[in-house]
């Protein structure tokens, strides 16, 4: 085996954790001394005997040949810390996995990654927020990231697959296995469009702590965070910690008052995070260059038929988004995004209050 197929056998020791594999690192010298390294030696380390015995019996029983012929069959990949294919935004975290597991493909342009996270209890207003920011979002070319659980996430990684976006989604298991099982068709989805990381190895079952750990990698892909819908005390708020930490900015979507599941977006609020109400917000805060693949004399006509109809409707006179999607048909979902949309293109413009007019 390679220097590099012992790493991943070690990183697959989920005991050890990031800082403790690079501390062996830097006293062994390579992963394959590591994972060869005599009982004796490891406990002199301070690794303790029972960690210790752990670890030999756990490499004992790995058949890294039958491993890695698992991963080749399961079309999953890795990247070792070191590799220069390592997502770059990961890369300089003082905690970033050494060890990330993929299926699918990252491209660069997952550079420009904004993480969608709120809570598995979501509100109808949740739902419809959460994909009106990611469905747009993913319509100039931001990649949506997130956890693949239920309720906002799910909503996040559907809306952006719905408009031929990318979405990255973290599991907190390992990739041989879907959680919430669920979200197992979704999934496969992502893949095509996108792609599925974890840093647990074949086999590691969902449980709680997991993802406490995988929101670090969500924040850290992503140069900016929004929240949508969370209690006051919950995993989100635990994200948007691992965002700050990490010199991410963060984003909150401001909700009802009398709603608990507006405690995490407004704590967030008051505390410094910046309100999101469009996705216009993030894209100017961010100053992502967006890039939409058209030509030129494009980027001042209708892109499809709902734009079409919306110029059509605006001819006259100046109109309410509902007003729109009423003379339309198409959900007032659709023509908000779609609206957001020709703004940025210039075709029309918002006059407040949800009322837009057309562009000469």
């Amino acid at each position: 085996m390679s220097d590099r197929e012992y790493l991943v056998a070690v990183s697959s020791f989920i005991p050890f954790g990031p800082a403790r594999i690079k501390l062996l690192l830097s006293y062994f010298g390579s992963a394959k001394k590591i994972w060869q390294a005599e009982k004796s030696k490891l406990i002199k380390l301070g690794l303790g005997e029972q960690r210790t015995a752990d670890f030999v019996k756990y490499r004992e029983e790995l058949n890294c040949q039958k491993y890695f012929a698992k991963l080749e069959k399961l079309s999953i990949g890795c990247f070792t810390f070191s590799d220069k294919a390592y997502p770059p935004n990961l890369k300089d975290l003082p905690n970033a996995p050494i060890v990330l597991y993929i299926k699918g493909k990252l491209k660069v342009s997952d550079i420009n990654a904004v993480a969608i996270v709120g809570s598995r209890k979501m509100t109808a207003y949740g739902r419809e927020v959460t994909g009106k920011f990611s469905s747009e979002l993913a319509s100039f070319g931001v990649t949506v990231v997130s956890g693949l659980a239920r309720g906002i996430d799910t909503e996040a990684h559907q809306a952006a697959l719905s408009f031929g976006g990318r979405t990255i989604a973290v599991l907190g298991c390992g990739l041989d296995l879907v959680y919430p099982p669920e979200n197992t068709q979704l999934a496969s989805e992502i893949v095509h469009s996108g792609a599925l990381l974890s840093e647990y190895p074949l086999g590691y079952p969902a449980i709680p702590l997991n993802f406490a750990s995988r929101n670090r990698i969500i924040s850290g892909l992503a140069k900016a965070v929004l929240v949508i819908e969370g209690a006051e005390k919950s995993g989100t708020l635990l994200t948007a910690s691992h965002a700050a930490e990490q010199g991410r900015t963060v984003f909150a979507v401001p909700g009802q008052i009398t709603s608990p599941l507006s405690g995490a977006p407004l704590f967030l609020i008051k505390n410094g995070a910046k309100m999101a109400t469009s996705t216009k917000d993030i894209l100017e805060e961010l100053d992502i260059q967006i890039k939409v693949d058209r030509e030129v004399v494009e980027k001042i006509l209708p892109a499809s038929p709902e734009e079409e109809k919306i110029l059509a409707i605006l001819e006259n006179e100046n109109l309410h988004l509902d007003e729109i999607a009423r003379i339309s048909s198409l959900a007032t979902s659709i023509i908000s995004a779609r609206l957001t949309m020709m703004e940025l293109k210039g075709l029309v413009k918002s006059l407040g209050g949800g009322i837009y007019k057309k562009c000469s």
